[in-house]
């Protein structure tokens, strides 16, 4: 029987994160996003999504902003040193989208009871804290071993995981950087808790070329749906031995999302107005772009 390619392309995204999908992001705050993924479900006009997450950044802040969200449930929705997620602050405050908050590390337990099979992630250290009252979805029960109060979270039950990889095959092997740090291990775990895997990938490169390092290869080919060949496909945050973070890029966007105006005049420049990634790119230029070149690590 012939392998499965998986190896399609960005504007086909429709076939595997539809309306209604609940979809967890790679990458950790503002550092290995899969932002082209994210510009082409704005481009496409994907509605009524929810976010599970652990700690959103700029790819839950965009996707809010241009109506594409209806709920999150995550830790934090920042960006960093470049100030709030004022998308997710407009639409908090007028009521347009529903939040639960999960402290980042309970966030990120309900992608381990996914990872497990289990319904719920037990927690032994909630009793009488406010995260409970204001959480309905978070349930007491007493430990069949000791009688004590546990609290069990909801797993996280993502639809869809989606990723910025740093290599793969044609087949979907996805595999770390040389070097693991915490984005790319929660990234891991986002693949482990989920069966509808995609990614974009910066090097695509022959399967004997994998096999060489078997122990990075932590998203395997059954996991992975459909991976997209994008260069930059993180922009503007980085991805580790690949490229820098864009901090012009970056703080143009923050200053954008400062007015709904303002930020839909983002939108139709950087999305609307370009077909694809590459034209989205060239906005930027080839010089910029390869300022950003992480050469020194790579």
């Amino acid at each position: 029987m012939e392998r499965e390619k998986k190896l399609r392309d960005l504007s086909d995204i429709r076939e595997w994160i539809h309306d209604g999908d609940r979809i967890a992001i790679g990458g950790f705050a503002v550092y290995q996003r899969p932002m082209a993924i994210v510009r082409e479900i704005v481009r496409q006009g994907i509605k009524d999504l929810t976010i599970v997450g652990i700690v959103n950044s700029m790819d839950a802040d965009l996707l809010i902003g241009a109506g594409c969200v209806s709920a999150i449930e995550t830790s934090y929705v920042g960006l960093e040193k470049y100030g709030l997620a004022l998308n997710y602050r407009r639409a908090v405050q007028e009521g347009t989208i529903k939040v639960k908050y999960y402290p980042e590390m309970l966030a990120w337990d309900r992608f381990r009871a996914d990872r497990e099979g289990w319904p719920y992630w037990p927690v032994y250290y909630l009793s009488d804290c406010d995260i409970v009252l204001r959480n309905p979805d978070i349930i007491e029960y007493s430990c069949p071993m000791t009688g004590k109060p546990v609290h069990a979270l909801p797993a996280a039950k993502p639809d869809v995981v989606l990723l910025h990889a740093y290599k793969s095959d044609i087949y979907g092997n996805l595999q770390l950087q040389p070097r693991w740090m915490l984005p790319q291990i929660q990234d891991v775990d986002l693949a482990r808790a989920c069966d509808r895997v995609i990614a974009t990938v910066e090097h695509i490169v022959d399967t004997e070329e994998i096999k060489k390092h078997p122990e990075r290869t932590q998203v395997p080919a059954f996991k992975t749906k459909a991976i997209f060949d994008v260069n930059y496909g993180s922009h503007p945050t980085m991805t580790l031995d690949c490229t820098k973070e864009d901090v012009e890029a970056f703080s143009g966007y923050a200053e954008a999302s400062k007015s709904k105006e303002s930020f839909d005049e983002y939108l139709k420049k950087y999305i609307y107005d370009v077909k694809d990634n590459d034209e989205y790119l060239s906005l930027f230029g080839k010089e910029h772009l390869e300022r950003l070149e992480d050469s020194d690590n790579a």
